[in-house]
């Protein structure tokens, strides 16, 4: 048993992206940019759904300050210590960060995907059945659905995390990613993994592509009851559903090809990683302000209120 114990990894190695420095200082400061815009874009939308009284009462924006919230968690997680690593050269993380890290990845990842779903059926109510939109779409829903999204993340991570903290590692401790990927940390165990492997790919790949497509009906349906209405009500939805699309595809894409196609070139899974992390927090608040009119104008109409008045003395 001492033996055991004293043959136990405390640390995994992270790869990272590349071996040259020169290349390292460029992903620095390509990923330091893109942290501080994802942070500085996600947070302008938090803060004008919270403050401005028009799109906090409105449901759909209540739903996207929390999408916002949770694309600012999950790559905090991630791009910090990313970033920081590529500037060290040894890029190491505990055993047990690496375990808080797969833990809270797999969390916030389970709470978007939910709130994902949530939205999707908001749009289909707000377009389909725009009478009773604020009926059913009440404060009480949306708070529950908020909360029900957290849950369904927490139940997420834990049903794979229990196992994977039980799990010995005594052997090789290289993790070639930028940061602990739960399937590739689960081949370092000094133990058979298969059963948990599977477990991680119903868990999360099955679950991920299931709800990609039901979304992605949802959407069809929505189009196809639209159709035959005016011309202006299908433009309408179109520009409403093509944001919705675009970011539940960005979501679901890398979580599909991660946790259910059987890639084994760690290239792929590095480039993956990087555009589930980073990529997709930092286009959600383009997609969002960019080609939203309101958001656009609740963002004026609070700058005018909070920074004009100061101009003013």
């Amino acid at each position: 048993m001492k033996m055991m114990n004293s043959s136990m990894i405390s640390e995994f190695v992270l790869l990272g992206l590349a071996d040259s420095w020169e290349l390292e200082i460029f992903f620095f400061i390509i990923f330091l940019l893109a942290y501080a815009a994802v942070m500085a874009g996600n947070l302008l939308i938090v803060v004008t759904v919270t403050f401005d009284s028009h799109l906090h009462c409105t449901p759909m924006y209540f739903l996207l300050g929390n999408l916002s919230f949770l694309d600012m968690s999950l790559s905090t997680i991630t791009t910090p210590k990313m970033v920081a690593d590529f500037l060290r050269e040894n890029k190491t993380i505990s055993l047990w960060g690496c375990m808080a890290q797969m833990f809270f990845l797999h969390f916030l990842g389970g709470s978007e995907m939910t709130l994902l779903i949530v939205m999707a059926v908001d749009r289909y109510i707000a377009i389909c059945k725009p009478l009773h939109y604020t009926t059913i779409m009440n404060r009480r829903v949306l708070t529950g659905s908020v909360l029900l999204s957290w849950a369904v993340g927490l139940v997420h991570t834990m049903s794979q995390m229990v196992f994977t903290i039980t799990l010995p590692f005594c052997g090789p401790n290289v993790v070639d990613n930028i940061f602990c990927d739960l399937p590739l940390v689960l081949k370092l165990a000094c133990t058979e993994t298969y059963v948990l492997e599977l477990l991680v790919i119903a868990d999360s790949g099955l679950l991920s592509f299931i709800c990609f497509t039901l979304l992605l009906i949802s959407y069809t349906v929505i189009l196809v009851t639209v159709r035959h209405r005016s011309s202006d009500a299908l433009s309408k939805a179109l520009s409403t559903l093509s944001a919705h699309i675009t970011v539940v595809t960005l979501f679901f894409g890398p979580c599909i090809f991660t946790y259910a196609w059987p890639f084994s070139s760690f290239s792929v899974d590095k480039f993956l990683s990087v555009f589930y992390s980073v990529i997709t927090s930092l286009l959600n608040p383009i997609i969002y302000t960019l080609r939203n009119q309101e958001m656009k104008t609740a963002i004026s109409r609070l700058r005018v209120q909070h920074v004009s008045p100061r101009q003013i003395f």
